[in-house]
């Protein structure tokens, strides 16, 4: 008898698909707020999705969690105190407290059962979130953000796609609160999806940005379990731009995507991205 295969299988677009060949469905949950899962596919180890979208894996996760971190937290000079809105699986987390600066890392995270999944199955990622300069709080962060005025340097808004609980993160006003939310020197970056995919997406996100702050900038890189392995990111700035950045003056940590001679050159945009938000 042959053996059975089993194959994961995200819609990233209504006529395109993602497929892994998956080992085990090691844990799923119907959460609060949506459905978990935690698979092992023989390609990229663990992976983590929520609603039927991949979310993270042990292969690639660090060129995700390394872009989205340390690009705002080598812009900002001093960064000491820094929120994450979203990003259970403690990713981000766990590359800020690679900054020797940072005096607090707050994970702020609507859904409980994301991070404890994490915690218990992808342990190389959230390994940080037990760290004493690490605070999780179990809330929306739509909410967080809108109650807490001047408090943090920089703000990573680490989201799933624009739907169900991460819809609201997409809006205008969200943005407002992120930037009364941040002190006078702040920044925040956002995740916006991909260049060939979310056009449209990106477009509204970098124009509402940009009406807001002073400094708005676009960036690249690649995540190969993403719709179409190119990724967006969006940063607002009050003060800080991190094209002005003194590369000669980053420091070297331990990484496998970011380093110093990248960090101007992902915000070097393709023609058909530099259209999109024209």
């Amino acid at each position: 008898m042959a053996e059975m295969e089993l194959w994961f299988t995200e819609q990233q677009t209504p006529d395109l698909g993602f497929t892994c060949k998956i080992t085990k469905t090691i844990y799923t949950a119907k959460t609060q707020y949506q459905d978990l899962a935690i698979l092992e596919t023989k390609q990229f180890g663990r992976m983590l999705v929520l609603d039927g979208a991949v979310q993270t894996t042990i292969a690639d996760e660090f060129c995700y969690h390394e872009l989205i971190s340390h690009v705002p937290l080598f812009t900002h000079p001093n960064p000491k105190k820094v929120a994450v809105i979203g990003g259970g699986d403690g990713g981000v987390i766990r590359e800020i407290l690679k900054h020797d600066e940072v005096e607090k890392a707050y994970l702020i995270e609507i859904d409980r059962e994301v991070i404890e999944a994490s915690k218990k199955y992808l342990p190389e990622i959230s390994c940080a979130l037990d760290d004493e300069r690490a605070e999780v709080i179990i809330t929306d962060g739509i909410k967080f953000v809108s109650e807490n005025k001047n408090m943090f340097d920089v703000i990573i808004v680490d989201s799933t796609d624009p739907v169900g609980p991460a819809v609201g993160l997409f809006q205008d006003s969200f943005y407002k609160a992120v930037f009364e939310c941040l002190k006078e020197d702040g920044l925040f970056v956002a995740q916006t999806e991909s260049p060939f995919y979310d056009q449209d997406l990106i477009k509204n996100v970098f124009h509402a940005v940009k009406s807001i702050f002073p400094i708005t900038r676009l960036y690249l890189g690649f995540i190969p379990t993403y719709p179409s392995g190119l990724w967006s990111f969006t940063l607002g700035s009050k003060k800080y731009d991190p094209l002005e950045v003194d590369v000669s003056r980053i420091k070297r940590i331990d990484t496998k995507y970011y380093n110093p001679e990248l960090h101007k050159a992902l915000f070097a945009l393709p023609t058909f991205v530099q259209e999109i938000i024209k």
